[in-house]
């Protein structure tokens, strides 16, 4: 089947229920749906929008954690040719009410039949009940202002970026991005209708959205939905419900490894387990080697961002590596390594990644100055991360332009200070970050979590930190911190780590 032949993600989903309406698609704790029962889901709050008011071109935004009731919208907004926005109810009441803000919604939705946190923004907003129990609504918005022409009806959703150094942006998705990347993840898998992925990643993250649930609607595979993680759950569903497929940021896979040392428990028993993937943050090569060792599975990584749907490279299947290789360019997709002037550099240099391809965004919602100042000739998209290509075409991503050290004029890419620090015994993770000092020079910061909160030996970590890099890139202070701040798709807040350095 042909993405392309679809122009909605709905249409899509309507295909797999007429082919096999009886098929079991979402497993929860209470309860297992079949393509019809979802689709029934899905029929329902149609006709609730459509009473409502809402119309193409218009936002639904909803408050969730991941559910049925959350798959069900996504679906119900693309076939009124609604958008929608997803956030997570575990954001604060102040940040939810500037993505309302921001996003201009409709109507806006709560998924309180499985979070607390929804449940308590649903009451805030003195939400209506909805016809499905597991959901709320606020009140109509009417002075909400629908968009209008092409725009409206090549639009399937916004993700809200993660905001991890500043404001974040409304990014727009197409539905034929989303179509896209679920064939290109189906077949990078070899994902088929027998396949169950455990599926905690949020949905309010392309990750979710793209990785999980369009390729597991493409593959007529099986979703074990989780609208929280916990590593014992996890575990169990590992051992008993039969999932394949385990996929998350790297920060899942760290508690992953604590709750195994925490159970005195080499390695943890998953018989139908066939594919591990981390994505959607930097991936250190020592988390990597100690996943491979206790899963025995290679840790298979790519390169995504919600700018561009999905992933733009991806590590080939049942290929182990020995390095954070994010992996190939996919299919439909172009990249090229450009020098600050937006000339391409040879292959091995370093330089931002540019993009293009199906799924690119059309830009920032209602924001022409954010989209301008990322977009270049030529319909790319300058993604402000640093990276080069080797030899054989496989994409290695060094850091962020704007986290990049300038130090006594030298370049200074934090995961290399990152690798360096995280291969000294005892250290769990490291953040890297540069701090302005005088004559425009910078210097470095370094934050270190380590393993059980165990304290070390920082004389010999100094030490091998001088074995291992040169002058210029060792910092001038390591700090242990007991933990660090994290967006909720898993990338460390560097900016707070920094403002708590002080003076």
């Amino acid at each position: 089947m042909n993405p392309m032949t679809f122009r909605y993600i709905h249409e899509l989903f309507d295909a797999r229920r007429t082919e096999a309406p009886t098929q079991e698609f979402l497993y929860t704790h209470h309860a297992t749906l079949t393509l019809a029962d979802l689709g029934a889901l899905v029929d329902t709050l149609v006709r609730e929008l459509q009473a409502d008011g809402v119309q193409p071109g218009d936002r639904v935004l909803i408050v969730a954690e991941n559910c049925p009731e959350h798959v069900a919208l996504i679906l119900a907004c693309s076939r009124v040719g609604a958008w929608s926005c997803g956030v997570n109810a575990r954001m604060s009441r102040g940040e939810v009410q500037g993505f309302i803000d921001k996003a201009d919604p409709r109507v806006v939705y709560f998924t309180q039949g499985v979070s607390e946190a929804a449940r308590a923004h649903a009451q805030h907003a003195q939400a209506r009940r909805s016809v499905l129990t597991g959901l709320a609504r606020s009140a109509v918005r009417t002075e909400a202002v629908a968009e209008q022409g092409e725009l409206a009806s090549r639009v399937a959703a916004i993700i809200f970026t993660s905001g991890t150094t500043g404001t974040p942006k409304g990014v727009l998705v197409s539905h034929q991005g989303l179509l896209q990347f679920g064939r290109i993840s189906t077949e990078s898998r070899q994902l088929t209708a027998t396949d169950r992925s455990y599926a905690y990643v949020p949905m309010t993250h392309i990750f979710g959205l793209g990785t999980v649930l369009m390729a597991s609607l493409y593959a007529s595979a099986r979703l074990v939905m989780r609208s929280a993680f916990d590593p014992a759950d996890a575990f169990e569903a590992l051992a008993t419900q039969g999932v394949t497929q385990l996929q998350g940021p790297p920060a899942m896979f760290t508690r992953l490894l604590a709750w195994l040392d925490s159970q005195g428990i080499e390695h943890p028993v998953c018989p139908d387990l066939r594919y591990v993937y981390t994505g959607a943050a930097p991936l250190d090569l020592t988390l990597k080697r100690a996943v491979e060792q206790r899963f025995e599975k290679p840790l298979h990584h790519g390169y995504g961002l919600s700018e561009y749907a999905g992933a733009l490279c991806l590590g080939r299947l049942g290929v182990q590596r020995d390095d954070t290789s994010a992996g190939y360019l996919v299919e439909g997709a172009e990249l090229c390594i450009m020098d600050p002037k937006g000339q391409p550099l040879p292959q091995g240099e370093r330089g931002e990644i540019w993009m293009r391809g199906v799924g690119l965004m059309p830009g920032y919602f209602r924001d022409a100055t954010a989209t301008a100042q990322v977009m270049r000739p030529g319909g790319w998209y300058a993604s402000g991360d640093l990276g080069y290509l080797d030899a054989g075409g496989s994409l290695f991503v060094v850091g962020r332009l704007k986290e990049m050290i300038i130090r006594s004029g030298f370049n200074v890419y934090p995961g290399e200070v990152e690798s360096v620090l995280c291969h000294f015994p005892g250290v769990q993770r490291a953040a890297v970050v540069g701090r302005p000092v005088a004559d425009g020079n910078e210097e470095i910061l370094a934050f270190i979590e380590t393993e059980d909160h165990a304290p070390i030996d920082m004389k010999a970590l100094h030490a091998h930190v001088a074995d291992n890099l040169a002058p210029y890139k060792r910092p001038a202070y390591i700090r242990v911190v007991e933990s660090f701040p994290m967006t909720l798709s898993g990338k460390v807040l560097k900016r707070e780590l920094v403002a708590s350095f002080g003076n």
